[in-house]
């Protein structure tokens, strides 16, 4: 019998994920032990933790982005999984995202890379275009991150008066403009650069500073300042 397919309550106590974790901490724990651990049963043919060695092994995918881009219904449909565990995966998966954005310190933004680490997580998996708006005191330091638009980034969905609003009412001193590229690839489009050129402009009447573009990838990114594109 396949050990993977042994119920965990019948394996032996220092080989189950939860006793493993709390004997050594959960950094020692497999992929598998963990989400194995979330799930908590199996099914009648299947263990928890053969049933989360398969929601990793999806044929041609990253397991842990494979989770991250399902539904709660496309979860749901997966034998084994129904919309009781659907909702368990998805919640640990928000939760962790939460827990990564309220562990945001005071930022000082010194370089492209600073905003990568920043926001690199939180944007590298995104489906759509999503247009942000990083707002920074005179001590660039980030006052906050502000959602600007969802969906193709064109001058028509990307207005200057939405982004200085924003800009204005937090009495910012420069921003940086960031966005992502579902297809993982950050090379600027064309229409990217214009739009950053257009906001520039904006900013100079107003008298705030777009201090960079920042086209986030599938772990990568672009500098728009440091590609001399603007």
């Amino acid at each position: 019998m396949d050990a993977y397919n042994i119920a965990i309550k019948d394996m032996p106590s220092d080989e189950r994920p939860r006793e493993r974790m709390l004997k050594y901490g959960p950094e020692v724990l497999s992929n598998v032990e963990l989400l194995a651990i979330i799930i908590r049963t199996g099914t009648k043919n299947e263990s928890a933790i053969k049933l989360a060695e398969r929601l990793l092994n999806r044929a041609g995918e990253d397991g842990l982005k494979f989770l991250l881009d399902s539904s709660l219904e496309e979860l749901s449909k997966i034998k084994g999984v129904g919309l009781a565990k659907a909702a368990e995966l998805k919640a640990a998966i928000e939760l962790g995202i939460r827990v990564q954005k309220a562990a945001r310190k005071i930022h000082t933004i010194t370089k492209p890379q600073d905003i990568a680490d920043l926001l690199m997580v939180e944007m590298r998996y995104l489906k759509k275009e999503v247009f942000k708006i990083v707002l920074l005191n005179v001590k660039n330091q980030v006052i906050s991150i502000e959602n600007i638009s969802i969906g193709n980034l064109n001058s028509s969905i990307v207005h200057p008066r939405e982004i200085f609003n924003a800009a204005i009412r937090k009495y910012s001193a420069s921003i940086i403009l960031v966005h992502n590229h579902p297809s993982g690839d950050p090379t600027p489009s064309m229409e990217d650069i214009n739009v950053t050129k257009r906001i520039i402009e904006g900013g100079k009447i107003l008298g705030i500073d777009v201090l960079d573009h920042i086209v986030i990838g599938d772990g990568t990114y672009v500098s728009m300042k440091q590609k001399n594109i603007i």
